[in-house]
């Protein structure tokens, strides 16, 4: 009887926050090893599936760069990165199109499905909910001229429509956005998953942008947890070099985020059971808050 006692105190702990949340639009980019674990998945699955009979409106952005590597590898085919970023041509391209769209992004959809959700698979060119340009990267030198960079197929967002996703979410279905973009002249572009999420939020307004990374959040330059930071932090962190490797794009990502509206952004350990609702449920959470 305690524990059922101690279960029910857990549902009325939640209930500031489900009413907090209720109603409104929250974007997951998933990803890393949440994608993989057979046991994380489900719960990943189960806590998407657990906002929408709540009220809460998820969208999810998805990646899908190991399962790219891996199908290009059987093709064959060699590429580049370059900054961290895959150089992609029009071979590479086509395979990146076809194992996040038709592949990642249906698994996404049906294990949604399979636990009681209303998922729906889009790209960024389904209703050109994506619009995008080539990216282009330029590489400074102190003593030498600067480094341009072509990347090939990447590309960054110039605009979201937001009319197909919020359609969606009316009917209670889940969107699952594969970060495939099209340009005005019909181009495809691969786009970096965090990105998408962040600029998706921007145009949604959410109340919360979240993203599951293998790491527990922002760590300090000795290694612990930063719980929380405002825009000032973070950017601090940025310019001193505390962040470092993937953490900096991501850092950017939800300060932009929040510098557009969205009320917190969150990075979290996606290999953590239930790390979803462990953040958006509990006073502590379990990862690092940017606000503004």
């Amino acid at each position: 009887m305690q524990h059922e006692i101690a279960k029910a105190k857990t549902l009325l702990e939640a209930l500031p926050y489900i009413r907090d949340f209720y109603g409104q639009t929250v974007v997951i980019k998933y990803g890393g090893h949440a994608m993989k674990d057979e046991q994380l998945k489900r719960a990943f699955a189960l806590n998407i599936v657990l906002l929408r009979y709540i009220g809460v409106n998820p969208v999810i952005v998805h990646g899908g760069g190991p399962q790219i590597g891996k199908m290009l590898d059987q093709l064959g085919i060699c590429c580049q990165f370059r900054e961290g970023l895959r150089v992609t041509d029009e071979a590479t391209m086509d395979v990146v199109e076809m194992v996040l769209v038709g592949k990642v992004n249906k698994e996404i959809v049906n294990l949604l499905n399979q636990h009681g959700g209303k998922a729906v698979g889009l790209s960024g060119k389904d209703g050109r909910i994506i619009n995008a340009q080539k990216m282009e990267m330029v590489i400074p030198h102190k003593d030498m001229p600067p480094e341009i960079i072509d990347l090939g197929k990447v590309g960054e967002v110039t605009d979201i429509r937001t009319g197909l996703i919020r359609t969606l979410e009316k009917e209670g279905f889940i969107p699952v956005i594969a970060p495939v973009g099209v340009d005005d002249d019909g181009e495809t572009y691969n786009i970096n998953a965090d990105a998408v999420a962040g600029a998706v939020a921007a145009a949604l307004e959410a109340k919360r942008l979240i993203l599951l990374t293998d790491v527990a959040g922002v760590l300090d330059i000795e290694g612990n947890l930063i719980s929380s930071m405002n825009r000032h932090k973070a950017v601090e962190a940025l310019e001193k070099g505390i962040l470092r490797g993937g953490m900096i794009p991501k850092v950017k990502c939800c300060l932009e985020a929040v510098e557009a509206g969205v009320e917190k952004a969150h990075i979290i350990d996606g290999r953590l059971e239930n790390s979803i609702l462990l953040e958006m449920f509990t006073k502590g959470g379990i990862g690092t808050e940017i606000i503004f």
